[in-house]
């Protein structure tokens, strides 16, 4: 299975799947015309990793910012990771400690979903 990357832009995150090692990461600012559309190939793409799972997935979450499109987009990427039963499954929010919005957002996430969420403050 071939990797997902995507380079970071002013409005959209890097990207950054490994199918091989299950160390995934997201990074930068979520704001896309068509969120939907833009997370559709990495959706795709989770479908595929979820028959044949890494033993371990860790997914880090390094986001400034996201819009609501981007967040419902969030919670479809955690949902497919849900299913993945066989193997283990952890994601690491990061935030700035003075960003109470994103802290809020990564307690908020870890309240809808079925997978450990580590919140991790880093220096602002």
């Amino acid at each position: 299975m071939e990797n997902f990357f995507l380079e970071e832009t002013s409005k959209t995150p890097k990207m950054s799947f490994d199918a091989r090692t299950g160390r995934f990461l997201m990074a930068g600012r979520s704001i896309p015309e068509n969120a939907i559309e833009f997370y559709k190939p990495l959706f795709e793409w989770l479908d595929e990793y979820i028959k044949n799972p890494s033993p371990k997935t860790i997914f880090e979450i390094k986001l400034e910012y996201f819009n609501t499109s981007s967040s419902k987009c969030l919670v479809e990427i955690f949902r497919r990771l849900e299913k993945i039963k066989s193997a283990e499954v952890v994601i690491n929010w990061y935030y700035e400690e003075d960003d109470e919005d994103m802290q809020e957002s990564g307690e908020d996430f870890r309240e809808l979903i079925d997978v450990p969420i580590i919140l991790t403050a880093i220096p602002s």
